[in-house]
């Protein structure tokens, strides 16, 4: 367990394990923010959901299941040089690689989506045939922003590029450049705007596929996720998406991350809690 380290000391995402070996999840943390392009801060999720996390039922409505029935290990935050973000994405890389390694479902909290990019590099290493499920506001395939391909803003056009994985589905999307809606045409599996009709028409597709879902809070309108770094209006409602992590239920899940959560712009803390809740789900729809 070298790969994880601690920067703070709290404690853990509620009734999470100290139990590495005997916990199927692992969930932890990657505090990078550098290349916000407007509102910083989402470096401090992680510890903003687990503290929020405590004020949850451990027992799902929805799925009629209980985090006290199911080990899952919390390990923490990655330990990333403040500013460095090619050394930041190595770290990150090498941590999914040794988690999945060890058989595990990692279930990463950003962070930027930017750190989606070295989870989904090592995932696609694992798995040729890895399928990538988007639930976000933005499209995310600039080539680059500002001249800088190492931007939250391109990270699903460097996936498309550099890691083999050429099935994308993109739900939710409502922002996105002329270029970027040409791209994703022709490239992805673009559903814009909604996101429970889609993945019911997608799912027979991915059923029982090597898949990565990568969630960022922005798809949800920031009427009900104030606390992300680039609100768009005209989102999903908080019941939507959880009715859509409910939907993942009995897919192939190989790797998770919910990113951009941004606690310093969060009106009463409903952003982190509503992430938090989602976690809850994940852990146990796939524990």
């Amino acid at each position: 367990m070298n790969f994880l380290h601690r920067l703070e000391n709290e404690q853990g995402f509620m009734e999470s394990s100290l139990d590495y070996e005997g916990s199927r999840v692992v969930l932890f943390g990657a505090p990078m923010d550098y290349t916000a392009s407007f509102r910083p801060g989402s470096r401090m999720a992680p510890g903003a959901i687990r503290r929020v996390s405590r004020v949850l039922e451990e027992h799902s409505m929805t799925l009629g299941k209980d985090l006290r029935e199911v080990s899952f290990f919390d390990g923490g935050d990655l330990a990333l040089p403040f500013g460095n973000v090619d050394k930041s994405l190595q770290i990150i890389e090498k941590a999914w690689e040794n988690l999945l390694k060890d058989g595990k479902l990692p279930l990463m909290m950003g962070g930027e989506h930017l750190v989606t990019y070295p989870a989904v590099k090592a995932a696609a290493s694992l798995y040729p045939d890895l399928a990538l499920l988007q639930l976000d506001a933005h499209a995310d395939l600039r080539p680059h922003y500002l001249g800088e391909e190492n931007s939250h803003a391109s990270v699903m056009n460097r996936i498309y590029r550099e890691t083999g994985v050429e099935d994308i589905y993109q739900l939710g999307i409502r922002s996105a450049t002329a270029q970027e809606l040409a791209f994703a045409r022709q490239n992805t599996r673009f559903f814009p705007g909604d996101v429970v009709k889609p993945l019911e028409i997608i799912k027979a597709e991915l059923n029982q596929r090597p898949l990565y879902v990568t969630l960022d809070i922005d798809v949800v309108d920031p009427a009900y996720a104030p606390g992300t770094g680039t609100p768009e209006p005209g989102g999903c409602s908080s019941r939507e998406i959880l009715e859509v992590v409910s939907r993942l239920e009995g897919l192939r899940i190989v790797g998770f991350d919910l990113v951009e959560v941004a606690p310093d712009y969060d009106s009463g803390q409903i952003t982190s809690l509503l992430a938090a809740k989602i976690i809850r789900e994940i852990i146990l729809a796939h524990g």
